[in-house]
């Protein structure tokens, strides 16, 4: 018998298996090329500049990678009128600063839509531009438009390359509840609302959210945030495969978290994946984060929930028509995200998630997958429906909580 002990065939062996993670993903999901981000726009290099070495009432401005405690601390120095001006002169950076006040981050990504949709109007009347530039820029100009409308409250906007954006759903500040939707690859600034398959996109997830936790418990001010903040994999390649960009946007993440006004739960929503971004973040999550619920999930990059290193419950989710189970459960050279979180070793408290209909249906209305959502948001660890498999998902939660 041949023995694979010795460490050149181990390794060998590992390089095999990560080889096959790969192709067995592609060819079960299509392939989807890598695409390259259109680089920065040099006007806005400078202006994010300007703010790095600028001075504000006599002051040098905080680091943009300050914490969001020490950005909030400068904010409230300032006062009102201080802020809002700051907010004027500076609103891509303002605007995108975990720790300024909320609703001087919707003022200031207001100003910024504006400013890059006289841009994308310029690029649209550009005789030289192609075929293929004049449409994206139609799309771009659409989208900031549709973004600047009255109702809307955006938190995060960045144009640049494919972009980032987050938007939130009710009283962010008054909030009992606030539930984060992490949506996973495909997520960019062109794709975070859609008309056709409205549900599949963070748009869609956070409002059906939003009214399923009104539905759920009237009484309880909750408010959701549509989470795209973050660098998505672009199709279902290489990136998607690995935690590169997972490990990126869980910073951007935890620092949303700890930034977030006020003291009340806080609950996380990921989505295919968004849940690698939500395992990876886990370890630097906030007390306040009580409940990281999981759905089409490849895996957190852990091979058990102890191993997420989180004091938050862990919820996981899968129909039984979701591809994403051919998906190879292990992670080998870097490639793979470990083990399955529906899997009873892993540990999570498994979910109906009857109704979903494959890989993008678990925020449909009417679905077991919706509503286990909106249970959790609010507290009501009692109404939630298990898998038919963990009957005993609600074990050790004593009663509704924080309703």
């Amino acid at each position: 018998m041949t023995s694979f002990d010795s460490s050149p065939t181990l390794t060998a062996w590992r390089t095999l298996l990560a080889l096959v993670v790969v192709l067995i993903m592609l060819a079960t999901t299509g392939w989807t090329a890598i695409k390259h981000h259109r680089g920065p726009d040099g006007s806005r290099e400078a202006v994010l500049a300007a703010w790095d070495h600028g001075w504000f009432d006599g002051r040098r401005l905080p680091s943009r990678a300050s914490a969001p405690g020490v950005l909030a601390a400068f904010f409230a120095s300032l006062g009102p009128s201080g802020q809002r001006r700051l907010a004027d002169e500076h609103p891509y950076v303002v605007g995108n600063l975990d720790g300024a006040p909320v609703t001087l981050r919707y003022r200031a990504n207001r100003a910024a839509l504006g400013r890059s949709l006289a841009a994308e109007r310029g690029r649209v009347a550009d005789r030289e531009l192609s075929a293929d530039g004049h449409h994206e820029a139609v799309r771009r100009m659409n989208r900031f438009e549709a973004l600047m409308a009255k109702d809307r409250h955006i938190l995060a906007f960045d144009p640049r390359g494919k972009g980032r954006v987050a938007e939130v759903f009710g009283d962010l500040e008054k909030a009992d509840r606030v539930s984060v939707v992490v949506p996973g690859v495909d997520t960019n600034l062109l794709t975070f609302q859609k008309t056709a398959r409205r549900y599949s996109a963070p748009v869609g997830m956070a409002e059906s959210l939003y009214l399923a936790e009104r539905k759920a418990a009237p009484a309880t001010r909750t408010a959701v945030v549509a989470w795209a903040d973050y660098t998505a994999p672009s199709g279902v390649g290489i990136d998607a495969a690995t935690g590169k960009l997972a490990a990126e946007g869980s910073l951007r993440l935890a620092a949303l978290a700890r930034a977030l006004p006020g003291d009340a739960p806080v609950s996380l929503f990921c989505h295919s994946y968004g849940s690698v971004v939500c395992g990876v973040a886990a370890r630097r999550l906030p007390p306040r984060v009580t409940d990281i619920a999981v759905a089409g999930s490849p895996g957190m990059r852990a091979e058990t929930t102890a191993g997420l290193r989180t004091h938050a419950r862990v919820w996981a989710m899968r129909d039984a028509d979701d591809w994403i189970q051919d998906v190879p459960y292990l992670e080998v050279g870097g490639l793979g995200h470990g083990a399955d979180p529906v899997a009873p070793e892993f540990g999570a408290r498994v979910l109906s998630a009857a109704g979903a209909v494959g890989h993008t249906g678990y925020f449909e209305p009417g679905t077991e997958s919706l509503s286990n959502f909106a249970d959790i948001a609010v507290g009501s660890y009692d109404s939630v429906t298990c898998a038919p498999a963990d009957q005993a998902c609600r074990d050790g939660i004593s009663g509704t909580e924080g309703v």
